[in-house]
């Protein structure tokens, strides 16, 4: 049995919500704060239609739950669509997705800034990290961003993932400049990783740190004009590296075709990676031994399944709770994936989903979903805000 949250603004498959969507949308700056507060409970409330089919074809019915007549601040976007009970654990049935921002080329890369208590993101063509507060809303915080050169020759110039340091610095994948660096501040970069045998890397696009301060990421060619045919491309493959704390950078593996999201298990002892590939799009699982390197990996999700269906998107960007379950950006949004490999569920955007990322108090999860900038509220943390 699948059923999905309903909400004021799906936008997507159900007619009746479709209607209210576009009435609210029409008016909602004219309407009394009371009055938006019923209209969206009358929305949450509206009838279903009987059957419907979730993501991989099945028919379920979908389930209404109630919700609090509360005026909303953002604008409901998407919904949750729910494959297995355990997904009531990890967020909260009548819970729905808002969108906070959106104009954006291509958002990436989210992080969260603990000290400046923001989440930052990318938009990896147009060369530029925003910064979002619910205090402030949504700011420049850096451009350029990934490329600080003059010479546009790149198909995708800009940062693209991002994370902090022990020390809470942030650090940046950098397409156009080819290299992973720390940002100290003031438009200055302090590079962290720029070649490998002497070889300029290909566009890195997203990393991890461990507990230890080593840094895992990888390094597909996406920044590149003809990906692996460009002219540019210095490596005769697309590499996960392990940076150790020391500076030396070590191949984990060039078996994969697009490496891409990249997280490491609560316990540390596995590596997920995810595969950006029409033709095999898989997340990865790769046991790290104690030196910090990996043995052979298995493929630990399938998505080819949900991308058959004509979902948008492919696996890009993942992160790791605190219990295990892993929220891979995929076909349909944000699947939620249990330590055991099977799908809980789908936070459906609606759009080619970048990545994701908690912040606040650990359990908002920010998403990047092309245009959007997008937040829901989960029962669980992120790993590392337990620590």
């Amino acid at each position: 049995m699948v059923r999905v949250d309903s909400g004021a603004d799906i936008g997507i498959g159900f007619p009746e919500i479709q209607r209210i969507h576009l009435i609210s949308a029409d008016t909602m700056k004219r309407l009394s704060t009371s009055l938006r507060a019923a209209l969206a409970v009358a929305s949450i409330a509206c009838t279903l239609p009987a059957t419907a089919a979730d993501s991989l074809g099945r028919d379920f019915k979908p389930t209404k739950w109630p919700a609090a007549a509360v005026a909303r601040t953002h604008q409901v976007h998407g919904f949750v669509e729910r494959h297995d009970g355990a997904m009531d654990a990890l967020i909260a049935p009548g819970t729905e997705m808002e969108k906070l921002a959106e104009g954006f080329n291509w958002s990436e890369g989210p992080t969260w800034l603990h000290r400046e208590k923001k989440v930052v993101f990318s938009d990896v063509p147009e060369n530029i990290i925003y910064e979002w507060s619910e205090k402030d809303g949504l700011k420049t915080f850096l451009k350029p961003s990934g490329y600080t050169g003059t010479s546009l020759n790149f198909r995708e110039q800009g940062s693209n993932g991002l994370t902090t340091d022990r020390g809470g610095n942030l650090v940046v994948c950098q397409h156009g400049d080819r290299r992973i660096s720390r940002y100290d501040g003031n438009g200055r970069f302090t590079p962290l990783a720029t070649t490998f045998g002497l070889r300029k890397f290909n566009s890195p696009n997203d990393l991890v740190f461990d507990r230890r301060g080593n840094l895992y990421f990888t390094d597909p060619p996406y920044g590149l004009h003809g990906l692996n045919e460009s002219p540019l491309k210095e490596l005769l493959f697309n590499g996960v590296y392990l940076r150790r704390t020391s500076g030396e950078v070590v191949l984990l593996s060039r078996e994969m075709t697009f490496p891409n999201g990249i997280a490491l298990s609560p316990d540390e002892k596995t590596l997920y990676v995810n595969q950006s590939d029409g033709a095999k799009p898989v997340v990865m699982a790769f046991p790290v031994k104690p030196d910090g390197t990996v043995g052979e990996g298995k493929v630990f999700f399938d998505a080819a399944p949900l991308a058959a269906k004509g979902l948008k998107g492919m696996p890009d960007g993942l992160k790791v709770d605190v219990r295990g379950n892993l929220w891979a950006t995929g076909p349909g949004g944000v699947l939620v994936i249990a330590p055991d490999g099977h799908l809980m569920g789908i936070l459906k955007t609606g759009e080619a989903t970048g990545n994701c990322c908690w912040g606040d108090d650990g359990s908002t999860l920010y998403i990047t979903a092309d245009m959007y900038l997008l937040r829901i509220r989960t029962l669980t943390k992120g790993h590392g805000f337990a620590r």
